[in-house]
């Protein structure tokens, strides 16, 4: 390919193919930072709840010395899942033959375990997974060497801070599941890019964001969106631009592959959470958060707005593309890769595109 080549989209197979699929549940999902749950879901020492992480069942804990952990839901003895949803638990007791264990994991002893030669209980421990908290959200990681999240998202961290002061404060309020009948990445380039927003979303384009701003920058296996807010006049809800440095901006952290956290101007925050069902069908689950998850109406009225304009537009979007790649008249066209960037440039699909080879080793 020359210079001056024009760079494609990926082969269909890729969005359609269900053995790349599998090869992502092995490798690409199985060996990248993936949203557990929010800090508020353990507040409290035996607290956990459940998750899944490429296809992997996974629960998280609080233990009595105020540490939180992760393991893989199973038993040692002979495999029985050890707990569903979520609760509270002074051990963690299967319910098969009821072998027990403390909330760090060890053994604490099972029915007639006494009687077997040799049992040594001190051997047998829960399968733990890679933990962090990122200004109170959790991510796992199956993958025990992988770099810590600071590494994969430089700066991230300190920037989510300084857009949302009172991110520490914050708890979910609305988590709402949205079913798409689509592959996964043809959600997540949906996201990451703004080149459809202007004729696809007026209320988005037109009264949350200065759409002709738009731009997208890498940042480790991060994208960064930025935007400045809509004028004042033409803002779908109120904000106050003196409440803080950035309370006029919007932007956005896509973390790869499946979580973003967007701010809102006025520093409100909210996520994309995208949970791989099988090659042509994803969940999306949309999370928006107060302080302390006090009742308010400014939030309440922004999920319904969003869900009712920007995510009801982009299923129709995301389902459409989904049928067009099954269709044998598609030939991936060239991206629009302006070397200015913008708005209408697809700089950071191409970026994403070469994330999502790699993703498979192919």
């Amino acid at each position: 390919m020359t210079a001056n080549t024009p760079i494609r989209s990926l082969d269909a197979r890729y969005y359609t193919d269900p053995e790349v699929f599998k090869q992502e549940q092995e490798g690409l999902l199985a060996s990248t930072w993936q949203f557990a749950g929010h800090v508020s879901q353990v507040e409290h020492p035996g607290d956990y709840f459940t998750f899944e992480i490429a296809g992997e069942s996974l629960f998280c804990v609080r233990t009595r010395d105020e540490e939180i952990k992760a393991f893989y839901n199973v038993c040692q003895h002979r495999a029985h899942q050890l707990v569903q949803d979520q609760g509270n638990t002074g051990l963690i007791v299967c319910p098969y033959h009821s072998w027990s264990y403390e909330l760090t994991g060890e053994l604490r002893g099972g029915p007639n375990t006494s009687s077997v030669p040799g049992f040594d209980k001190s051997s047998v421990c829960l399968t733990s997974v890679r933990i962090e908290n990122f200004c109170g959200f959790l991510f796992a990681n199956l993958d025990p060497h992988a770099n810590s999240m600071d590494e994969w998202f430089p700066n991230v961290r300190q920037e989510l801070c300084e857009f949302v002061p009172h991110i520490k404060q914050l708890k979910p309020i609305e988590w709402i599941e949205i079913p798409e009948r689509c592959n996964w990445k043809v959600s997540v380039e949906n996201y990451s890019e703004c080149y459809h927003c202007q004729l696809n979303h007026p209320t988005f384009a037109n009264g949350i964001v200065k759409a002709s701003t738009y731009d997208i920058q890498p940042q480790g296996y991060c994208l960064r969106h930025t935007t400045e807010c809509q004028n004042l006049d033409k803002m779908s809800y109120p904000i106050d631009l003196d409440s803080n440095k950035h309370a006029g901006s919007y932007s956005s952290w896509y973390l790869w592959p499946l979580m973003s956290f967007q701010v809102y101007p006025g520093n409100v925050l909210n996520t994309y959470h995208w949970r791989t069902l099988d090659h042509e069908h994803v969940v999306v689950w949309r999370g928006w958060y107060s302080i302390d998850g006090s009742d308010a109406k400014l939030i309440h009225d922004l999920a319904v707005q969003d869900r009712e304009t920007t995510v009801e537009e982009d299923i129709h979007l995301v389902e459409s593309v989904q049928r067009g790649l099954n269709s044998r008249g598609y030939v991936p066209g060239p991206l629009v890769v302006d070397p200015k960037c913008g708005v209408k440039s697809e700089h950071s699909v191409k970026v994403l595109q070469q994330w999502m080879r790699e993703g498979i080793k192919q």
